[in-house]
């Protein structure tokens, strides 16, 4: 529900019920326009933060060390 591209939640998805917002399997985002997959834009959100979460521990670890 939040795009991958500008990373702005879809207000379009708010007030929805789980099982509603599952159904929307394609969507256009409101603010920059990009189309998503659901699962693809999900699977690119939890890499994104995955990654940004290691690059903060690997900052963590390097101020550990100095």
């Amino acid at each position: 529900r939040t795009c991958s591209y500008c990373h702005k939640r879809n207000p379009q998805f708010t007030g929805m019920k789980t099982n509603e917002w599952l159904a929307v399997r394609d969507w256009i985002c409101p603010f920059c326009k990009h189309e998503h997959d659901r699962d693809i834009n999900a699977a690119v959100n939890i890499l994104n933060r995955g990654l940004e979460q290691l690059k903060n521990s690997k900052l963590e670890i390097a101020k550990a060390k100095a």
